[in-house]
């Protein structure tokens, strides 16, 4: 089964329509919603929005936990998380898909493990984490964009923010000091909990607007612009590349 987190503007697409709602409850609480599993043309398929339904959840209530316990005991096996973030470069333009191959985290204050001493009688674990995507599944969705004629900017690393405003100019002129390339604030814990489950992970970056300082326009006027047609524009790579993803055994 192929997961497919939703963000930003991925909360419901035609193929959808085809799924079936699935209740899960999980040892950390709810999902942000129910899973809508079933078949896209022929490939198990299993869809989660990330802030819920209505987009209701900010990034820092979001129950990251949850959310990726739920997809491993639906069946999961591979997840591709949609994630909308701000381009810092200027070759990376507003409506681009970007495949991430580095994150930095610059999160607080969130549940960011399974290993948390909570007194289960689980042992602490430390996960390897020193290539955070999956390498498996970034091959399959390059290749789809590849075949597909989808324009895909590969490599960049992701800036995780706290949320749920918009960052400063100062803190992105930091963020670019540090080597950071595209920003949002759902990145993390999600990848670091999806390696301690064993799930292949790999964030697909929609870019929305140009960060703070880095644009001439309104950041909230570029998001509108900009949006539609990159959820567009990645609704179809992810089409493209079920067939590939199911053929995916997971190589971090």
């Amino acid at each position: 089964m192929i997961a497919i987190i939703g963000g930003s503007g991925l909360d419901r697409w035609p193929q959808l329509g085809a799924l079936t709602a699935q209740a899960v409850d999980t040892p950390y609480g709810e999902p942000a919603a129910p899973l809508l599993c079933g078949q896209i043309d022929g490939v198990a398929v299993c869809f989660l929005p990330r802030h819920g339904a209505g987009h209701s959840l900010p990034p820092h209530r979001i129950n990251y936990r949850a959310n990726l316990w739920a997809l491993k005991l639906a069946g999961a096996r591979v997840v591709v998380a949609v994630a909308t973030v701000g381009s810092i470069p200027a070759h990376i333009p507003p409506g681009a898909l970007v495949l991430p191959d580095q994150i930095i985290d610059y999160t607080h204050g969130r549940e960011a493990t399974y290993s948390d001493g909570d007194g289960t009688g689980s042992c602490v674990e430390h996960i390897e984490f020193t290539e955070p995507y999956d390498a498996g599944v970034r091959s399959a969705l390059r290749a789809a964009a590849i075949d597909n004629g989808i324009a895909l900017i590969d490599g960049a690393t992701y800036a995780a923010t706290q949320g749920p405003r918009l960052e400063t100019r100062a803190e992105i002129d930091r963020l670019e000091r540090d080597g950071c390339h595209i920003v949002g604030m759902t990145g993390m814990p999600e990848a670091a909990l999806a390696r301690e489950l064993a799930l292949p992970y790999a964030c697909l970056a929609v870019v929305a607007n140009r960060a703070a300082g880095r644009g001439r326009s309104s950041l909230l006027a570029e998001i509108e612009q900009h949006l539609a047609g990159g959820i567009a524009a990645a609704q179809q790579l992810l089409l493209a590349a079920l067939p590939r993803l199911t053929a995916t055994q997971g190589n971090p």
